[in-house]
């Protein structure tokens, strides 16, 4: 497996950078991630990581060196971390949970499958267009559509769902997407799309490696977005990059053996909250999977 990434956060002109993101892999599968902790709400930048240490220490279980049905492993790694974010509020004794956004995809075989809850998007750039992204959880993206009403005065950036809350999360799985050679795929936060169109993200992706396009098109957003600018963060791959790939940040799975893992994703004082994720919260989250799953088929019925 080969592919050239390149990520970057950069703080707007908010406090804080709650943004996080990073991936890890192994010789056979590759896992994307990046959450976006909301204001409004207490430890933001909390509720950011932990979705991604609980997303990829439940993929380091399971990737061995694939994940065995990524279809069923999304959701339950989504819900697993939305667990983990109540349960450090209770913990803590919060009035108020840590909530965040999650975009979190997976790489293997020949093909992409992705979950998302919020408004932090994936987009997929096939000969320099679009081929598709994900549509966020905001009333302003969603109006009109599956019976959800919007507010008189629609504001996009509100969402009717994230991970934290204490309502079970809303989410939508993709995949598998069968990737072709040059295939790029983007995860961003909302900085990213609030101040640059789906075009302008297309066109800067298509006509550059993704090492030089990002930098460009992160400075591009922060220019737009002016003083009042939110953070913008990227995580972005190209598929199996033959002639540029070692100018491209270019990696190759190949050499990694059996059992080991390749990670960007920030290890921190958080670490012993992941440790001991145990099944019963793995299958207690597959099981809601099921019967929602189970649900909505009675009601096509």
């Amino acid at each position: 497996m080969k592919f050239s990434v390149f990520q970057v956060s950069r703080k707007g002109g908010r406090e804080k950078n709650e943004d996080r993101m990073g991936y890890c892999y192994t010789r056979e599968s590759g896992l994307f991630v990046l959450a976006d902790g909301m204001g409004g709400h207490p430890e933001g930048e909390v509720a950011a990581q932990l979705a991604l240490q609980t997303v990829s220490a439940l993929y380091q279980k399971e990737a061995r060196p694939l994940v065995h049905n990524p279809a069923e492993f999304l959701p339950a790694a989504l819900l697993a971390a939305h667990h983990r974010i109540l349960r450090y509020a209770t913990e803590k004794g919060m009035l108020d949970t840590p909530r965040t956004t999650l975009v979190a995809a997976i790489l293997q075989d020949t093909g992409a499958a992705w979950v998302h809850c919020g408004d932090s998007r994936l987009y997929v750039v096939r000969d320099g267009e679009l081929l598709t992204r994900t549509r966020d959880h905001s009333y302003l993206e969603q109006q009109g559509r599956g019976g959800i009403k919007p507010p008189v005065h629609i504001n996009r950036n509100i969402l009717f769902t994230c991970l934290g809350s204490p309502t079970k999360p809303i989410f939508d799985l993709t995949g598998c997407l069968t990737l072709q050679q040059g295939d790029k795929l983007l995860l961003c936060s909302d900085g990213l799309w609030g101040s640059l169109s789906d075009a302008e993200i297309v066109r800067h992706l298509a006509s550059k490696s993704v090492s030089e396009a990002i930098p460009d098109m992160v400075e591009h957003a922060l220019r737009v977005g002016g003083e009042r600018s939110d953070n913008v963060t990227v995580l972005a791959m190209e598929w199996e990059t033959p002639d540029a790939f070692e100018s491209t940040r270019g990696v190759s799975t190949d050499s990694i053996m059996d059992g080991v893992f390749a990670s960007t994703i920030q290890s921190g004082v958080l670490d012993g909250l992941v440790d001991d994720l145990d099944e019963a919260t793995i299958e207690r989250s597959i099981a809601e999977i099921n019967e929602a799953i189970r649900r909505s088929a009675a009601r096509k019925t």
